[in-house]
């Protein structure tokens, strides 16, 4: 039976996408093919024991990166981690796989890395051996694989129709995404936040009543890089998404009911979808 590894905390997959949707699309789930094997350009070394080498390497390669949390899985199958990294004054995360050889081949592991290469997870890569990384921060995926000895796999893009769009208001905008965070909280909550980079965090709303969801803010360069991100979140069939958004921001919301109360608080208008 074909085997697909997760990318640790996943949970962020989607980002500013559907970020706790269903990953189906047609009635099939979103994993590639069982055929899918590793990339041809992905070279079978430098290999490394486990999560906590990588950082090793990341250090020593001069991307020092601080371990945030651990995967936790049994160890027989290999490790991952977070870790979060700044180059230039910018903070991102890297969640690392290595996977155990004895009980992986190398395709097995290419077909994961299908999977989160694929719309629409995706995610860039660096990958080598029996290993890859999410690198959250795609402008600085070089700068990791120089330093791991991997190379860089792009995410494959879908091509996103140009949907119509509500009209969307050009204010509030946002300086920093904890502002917009802070807005949330006081609607709707924003705890056990999580800093993705500079422009994006996810939170947790509806502690306070006992309906706990996920959300994931982010703000954007432009107008057409905010509406790029709605109409990816809203392209695909059995994928549905609740935003909220307005200015420079969206909020991507998985308590889809919460939409027009966010929108009323924030000031801002819901762009969604059904999934149907």
């Amino acid at each position: 039976m074909k085997r697909v590894i997760s990318v640790f905390a996943a949970g962020v997959a989607m980002a500013v996408l559907a970020a706790c949707g269903n990953t189906t699309r047609d009635g099939a789930d979103s994993s590639p093919s069982p055929s899918a094997t590793m990339p041809g350009n992905v070279p079978t070394k430098p290999e490394y024991p486990d999560a906590d080498a990588v950082v090793q390497a990341l250090e020593a390669g001069g991307v020092p990166c601080e371990i945030t949390r651990r995967s936790q899985g049994g160890s027989a199958g290999g490790s991952g981690l977070g870790c979060a990294s700044v180059i230039d004054g910018i903070k991102f995360e890297n969640d690392i796989q290595v996977l155990n050889p004895e009980k992986f081949s190398r395709d097995e592991i290419g077909e994961s890395i299908a999977s989160h290469r694929e719309p629409p997870t995706s995610h860039t890569l660096v990958a080598a051996g029996h290993w890859f990384v999410w690198v959250t921060e795609p402008r600085f995926a070089n700068r990791v694989a120089a330093a791991l000895g991997g190379v860089v796999l792009p995410p494959k893009k879908a091509k996103i129709p140009d949907y119509p769009l509500p009209h969307i208001p050009r204010t509030p905008r946002y300086r920093t995404v904890g502002a917009l965070a802070d807005d949330l909280a006081a609607a709707v909550g924003c705890d056990d936040r999580k800093q993705r980079s500079d422009t994006v965090l996810t939170c947790t709303t509806g502690k306070d009543t006992g309906s706990p969801n996920c959300a994931t803010l982010a703000l954007h360069a432009s107008d057409a890089d905010r509406n790029a991100v709605l109409r990816e979140a809203i392209a695909y069939k059995g994928v549905p998404a609740t935003l909220v958004t307005a200015g420079n921001w969206t909020v991507n919301l998985c308590d889809y009911d919460l939409g027009s109360r966010v929108a009323d608080a924030l000031h801002g208008t819901v762009v969604s979808y059904d999934g149907g």
